[in-house]
């Protein structure tokens, strides 16, 4: 592993990035998904899985794209035709749907503390994804998976002790919620891309970040620890 650098005092601070829809473009993986289904399958097929998907993700409180195909297996025993999806989703290029710039993100956050991908999702699925699109090598593993992220931050913490910790995430939702728990600790980027982010209801509905990006390769030119939000509230620089 390599050496975190510790530059301007700042051995005592962890960055926290989500994945999807912050360093990886997951609404272009699910237009990807939607369309071979529908070539394969068609249209009317395509919003059953589709259904299916959101139902599971009511039950389980994440996507859970494979567990959605086994259930709409069941209802189509007789096409092997589905048995080649899983095959479609597990091979998926992903590291063809990174942002621009999200790979030097990382590489420059970790020239000044250690960086973590903190992340929802399944356990098969999203470290797949996490690994194929090359973002689980460029923290060199350091990698935490959740159903709830926010609700582990007590397990973050005891896994990655920290004064002080960033969290980058395309979730408004997310990043309110994590504020609550860690307060003035935790300085809240928001990254402005992906469905979630230009939901107007859900930006009217949360208070705003400490940060906000149009993109996640601006984040190579700003100091999340010398926001206007922190420089207010009279935080003292780590």
């Amino acid at each position: 592993m390599s050496t975190q650098a510790t530059s301007r005092g700042r051995e005592d601070l962890v960055y926290l990035f989500d994945v999807d829809n912050t360093l990886l473009d997951n609404d272009r993986v699910q237009a990807d998904l939607r369309s071979e289904l529908e070539r394969r399958f068609g249209a009317a097929a395509c919003e059953r899985y589709w259904a299916i998907l959101e139902a599971l993700r009511g039950e389980l409180g994440y996507v859970d794209y494979l567990g959605a195909l086994e259930r709409y297996r069941l209802e189509r025993l007789h096409d092997p035709r589905v048995l080649r999806l899983s095959s479609w989703l597990v091979d998926y290029p992903f590291s063809e749907r990174l942002y621009p710039g999200a790979l030097d993100v990382l590489r420059h956050a970790q020239e000044h503390a250690r960086s973590v991908i903190l992340s929802d999702g399944d356990a098969v699925f999203q470290p797949r994804k996490i690994e194929r699109s090359g973002l689980w090598d460029a923290v060199y593993g350091h990698v935490l998976i959740y159903v709830h992220k926010e609700k582990m931050l007590a397990d973050v913490e005891r896994l990655y002790p920290a004064r002080r910790y960033v969290m980058v995430d395309d979730k408004l939702r997310i990043l309110a919620a994590m504020k609550a728990i860690w307060g003035p600790r935790l300085t809240t980027v928001f990254v402005r891309q992906g469905h979630y982010a230009a939901d107007a209801a859900a930006l009217a509905a949360w208070p705003r970040a400490d940060v906000s990006l149009a993109r996640i390769g601006e984040f190579m030119h700003v100091d999340p620890l010398d926001s206007p939000r922190d420089r207010a509230l009279g935080k003292e620089p780590t």
